[in-house]
C-alpha cells in the first residue's frame, strides 16, 4: 500500500464526541505512516475523550480544538485548510455532526470548514443503535449522500452502551482504504468494470478431503484494491483463501474450478477487463466418494480429469476493446513458459512468476515476476511486492483500454 502517491496528500481528520474517538488515533497513525499530512481536528466533546497531545505526537501537526484559539500558524486557519485538503475524514462521526453538516450549521471549526471545502468528505458513523436508526439521522445521511458525501460503515455489533446492532465504528483498516481510494488522483479506470479471479480452488475427493494449493489470495486482493484506487467498479470471483477482499469490491465465492468457471462466464460479458489471478486446479477427482475414504493400509489410486480452462475460455470469447490478463506460476523457464501460455490462452497481458523460492509466490508478500504481452514485451520486474505488480498490471491495461 505504501507508494509515493500519498506523500503529496493532505487530509483533515475530524474527531467527534463518540466513545470510539480513541480509534481515530490508529487512523491518524496509519495515514501518517503512508506519508499523508494529517491535520487533526477535535470537537469540544472529542477533546474530553482523547487528548489533543496524542494526535499531535502521532501526526506531528498542531491539533485544532477551537474556533477562536490563538493560531501561530496561519496555514491551519479553516479556509486555508479547506482549500488545500485532499480529503475530509470524519471518524467517528456522531449523530450531532451529521445533523449539523446536513443542515449547514457552522458553529465550530469542523462544521465551518465542512461548508468551505470542496474536497471529498467521508463520514464513518459511530453512535447508539437507536440514534443511528432514528428517522432524523437516516434523513440526514440521505441528504449528505445526495450532496456527494461518502459513508463507510457503521458495523453491526455490541456497543459501549450495551446494545447490539448497527452503530459500531467500522474497522479502521476499512476506513483507511476507503479514504485512500477517495484521495487517489489517478482515475484512469473510472467507468470501467474489472473482473478478477483470486485464491485457489478446492476439488473434493470425499466429504472430508480435497485437492488444493497454497494460494493465499494476496495477489488478487492487491489487484482488486489497485483497480478500486483507479476508479473502477470491481468484482472478484474468489476461491478459498486467507486474504479478505477490500471493502468496495463485489465478492462472489466459489469453491471448485467448475463453480469459478460458471461465475466468470456470468460476469465476463459486462467486464471491460478480466484478470485471471486465481490458482485454479487443472484437474479434479473423476469420482467423488459418498463417504470418507478409510485408511486400509494399502495404496489407493485416484483418477483425475481436466477442469475447465477459465483463462482460455475468456480469451476465446474476448470482444473488441476488452482486455484479458493472465498469471502463470512456474518453477522453471518462467518467461518461456509464460510466453507459451500467453499465446495459447488468448490473453494480451500475462504475469509470469517463479514459485518455489523462499519469500516469493504463494502466501508471500512478493513475487519474482516478468510482465509479458502479445506485442513481444518481456519486462523483468525482479522480486517486487504484489501491490507493485498490481500497479504495473493496470498501467499496462490502461494503455490498451479505449
Amino acid at each position: 500500500m505504501k507508494r509515493t502517491t500519498w506523500s503529496n496528500k493532505e487530509a483533515v481528520l475530524g474527531v467527534t464526541g463518540s466513545i470510539a474517538a480513541y480509534k481515530a488515533c490508529e487512523l491518524a497513525s496509519r495515514l501518517t505512516e503512508l506519508g499523508v499530512k494529517v491535520t487533526p481536528v477535535l470537537t469540544e466533546s472529542a477533546a474530553q475523550l482523547v487528548g489533543p497531545a496524542s494526535f499531535e505526537g502521532i501526526t506531528g501537526q498542531r491539533a485544532v480544538t477551537g474556533m477562536f484559539e490563538p493560531l501561530q500558524n496561519p496555514e491551519i486557519e479553516h479556509i486555508a485548510v479547506a482549500t488545500r485538503a485532499d480529503l475530509f475524514l470524519i471518524a467517528p462521526a456522531t449523530a450531532n455532526v451529521l445533523a449539523k453538516a446536513a443542515h449547514g450549521m457552522a458553529n465550530d471549526w469542523l462544521s465551518t470548514t465542512l461548508l468551505a471545502t470542496r474536497a471529498p468528505i467521508l463520514f464513518a458513523p459511530a453512535m447508539n443503535t437507536n440514534m443511528y436508526t432514528h428517522p432524523a439521522t437516516q434523513a440526514n445521511i440521505a441528504t449528505l449522500r445526495a450532496r456527494g458525501c461518502h459513508f463507510v460503515g457503521p458495523d453491526n455489533g455490541r456497543l459501549a452502551c450495551k446494545t447490539v446492532g448497527p452503530g459500531r465504528l467500522i474497522d479502521p483498516g476499512i476506513i483507511l482504504e476507503t479514504a485512500l481510494i477517495l484521495m487517489h488522483s489517478k482515475k484512469d479506470l473510472a467507468g470501467k468494470r474489472v473482473l478478477i479471479t483470486s485464491g485457489g480452488t478446492h476439488e473434493p475427493m470425499d466429504p472430508v478431503r480435497y485437492i488444493g494449493n497454497r494460494s493465499s489470495g494476496k495477489m488478487g486482493r492487491a489487484l482488486a484494491f489497485e483497480a478500486l484506487l483507479r476508479g473502477a467498479s470491481v468484482s472478484v470471483v474468489s476461491g478459498p483463501c486467507e486474504a479478505e477482499m477490500p471493502h468496495g469490491a463485489d465478492v462472489i465465492h466459489a469453491e471448485t474450478a467448475r463453480e469459478m468457471a460458471v461465475a466468470v462466464a456470468e460476469q465476463l460479458p459486462s467486464a471491460d477487463v478480466f484478470v485471471a489471478a486465481a490458482a485454479v486446479a487443472d484437474y479434479r477427482p473423476a469420482e467423488l466418494s459418498a463417504g470418507k475414504r478409510k485408511r486400509t493400509g494399502e495404496a489407493i489410486s485416484i483418477t483425475l480429469e481436466e477442469n475447465p480452462d477459465i483463462l482460455a475460455g475468456a480469451g476465446s470469447q474476448r470482444r473488441d476493446g476488452q482486455v484479458i490478463v493472465g498469471f502463470a506460476a512456474e518453477t522453471s523457464d518462467a518467461v518461456a513458459e509464460g510466453r507459451r501460455k500467453l499465446e495459447r490462452k488468448g490473453a494480451q497481458i500475462l504475469v509470469a512468476n517463479r514459485v518455489g523460492a523462499a519469500g516469493s509466490g504463494f502466501g508471500a508478500e512478493q513475487l519474482e515476476a516478468w510482465l509479458l504481452d502479445d506485442s513481444g514485451r518481456a519486462d523483468e520486474l525482479g522480486r517486487v511486492r504484489k501491490d507493485t505488480v498490481a500497479q504495473m498490471v493496470f498501467d499496462a491495461v490502461a494503455e490498451r483500454l479505449p
